[in-house]
């Protein structure tokens, strides 16, 4: 009762109580992931994480030159453009999964003829496991993710070639 109470503004000036430990773990959730953004909600409750891509997207290129480490993140959309191809992208936030289940066989390796619509990889977002098929036949040239790695809306998943 005491949230609808103070949700309402009738004794607590309308202000939403924060869950601090909630924030924080969204935080390190967010960085964990290599996110730029999460969000929670529960009931009228939302509480959303971001982190301004601006400064995080401007510190690479003043450091490239100075620091190679900070060059790899960055070679992946040149080697895309290197290798000519269709290139597949992620349609979401999520996880990359290579085989349908741990310890299995992959999907697809570099090299491997592929027919339109096979499966590539799936992407797990939200506990929904989501296919990621070849949009047409060819050879996988290139795959930019390994198992389980964290990936962004519109990344390189594979080449075809």
């Amino acid at each position: 009762m005491a949230e609808p109470k103070g949700s309402k503004g009738s004794g607590d000036s309308g202000a939403m109580r924060i869950d601090a430990d909630l924030v924080r773990e969204l935080a390190e959730l967010l960085t964990a992931n290599a996110l730029t953004e999460i969000e929670v909600a529960e009931g009228d409750r939302r509480i959303r994480v971001c982190r301004d891509p601006a400064p995080v997207i401007g510190a690479p290129a003043v450091a490239t030159p100075a620091a190679p480490a900070s060059a790899a993140p960055a070679e992946q959309p040149a080697e895309a453009e290197e290798i000519s191809g269709f290139t597949v992208k992620s349609p979401m936030v999520g996880t990359a999964f290579m085989s349908p289940e741990p310890g299995a066989a992959p999907f697809v390796e570099t090299g491997d003829a592929v027919k339109a619509g096979d499966t590539l990889l799936i992407v797990e977002a939200m506990k929904v496991m989501n296919p990621i098929t070849a949009p047409s036949g060819g050879v996988v040239k290139k795959i930019f993710v390994s198992d389980a790695q964290p990936v962004e809306f519109d990344q390189p998943l594979v080449i075809i070639g």
